[in-house]
């Protein structure tokens, strides 16, 4: 139970709650309706991804603030756009391998409208915008797609442009989940090293920190707009 390599049975949990004298009725049913919960499959799971915790954190979260300095998130990606990363990506997946991470995508997009959704914050690189994934077209319509996120109450893009110069985060990538309390909040880094989750209140900072600086040197969301439809306008073809 301790390394998350098993779940807490409902005996388990009443046990534990004698030995810890946890005697408020409340939080001993909370807790059982935790355990409970526990044995839930998520959606996710009937899927065969190497990310997998990485949704189950991402579907709890109630803050997400990403930043990336090469591709749009898979957050707010087109199913074209979606399907050309894939195609570049080594080792290479069979056709059914990425229509299945195209599919979980879509359904990992439902979080931004669903009832009490989180808030979205993201922050790009402009080079984001200028790189060709797939063909003009695509281009146009996934920057578009970023474009109309804006629309959504719960969604912040920011752009950081060319004219800024270096920044702290140039050779990075890595996305802030952040969790209704007492759980604590995450790093995800994803490269070609694999997966990684920082926990540490240290990290978690430093990666707060690096964040707060990007999203000052950028652009503001209607700057940032003003330059996704001059770049969309430039992706002809």
């Amino acid at each position: 139970m301790e390394t998350g390599h098993g779940v807490a049975t409902l005996r388990d949990v009443r046990d534990l709650c004698e030995l810890y004298d946890v005697t408020d009725e409340a939080e001993r049913n909370r807790m059982t309706r935790l355990a409970r919960e526990g044995k839930q499959q998520g959606w996710w799971q009937a899927y065969d991804l190497p990310y997998s915790t990485y949704v189950g954190l991402e579907e709890e979260a109630v803050s997400i603030k990403i930043y990336d300095s090469a591709v749009v998130p898979g957050l707010l990606q087109t199913a074209e756009y979606g399907w050309a990363l894939h195609a570049a990506s080594l080792p290479k997946h069979d056709d059914n391998v990425i229509g299945q991470r195209i599919e979980v995508r879509a359904t990992r997009q439902r979080i931004l409208t669903r009832p009490n959704p989180p808030s979205l914050h993201m922050v790009l690189d402009e080079a984001v915008l200028h790189r060709v994934v797939g063909s003009p077209r695509v281009m146009r319509a996934q920057l578009t797609r970023v474009v109309e996120a804006m629309e959504l109450p719960n969604v912040t893009i920011q752009v950081i442009p060319y004219a800024s110069g270096a920044h702290p985060a140039l050779d990075s990538v890595f996305t802030l989940l952040e969790f209704a309390r007492p759980a604590p909040d995450v790093i995800y880094v994803e490269g070609l090293v694999g997966y990684l989750y920082l926990e540490q209140a240290r990290d978690v900072r430093r990666y707060r920190d690096v964040f707060d600086r990007l999203s000052v040197m950028a652009l503001n969301q209607r700057k940032s707009g003003e330059l996704l439809r001059k770049v969309i306008m430039e992706h002809k073809g």
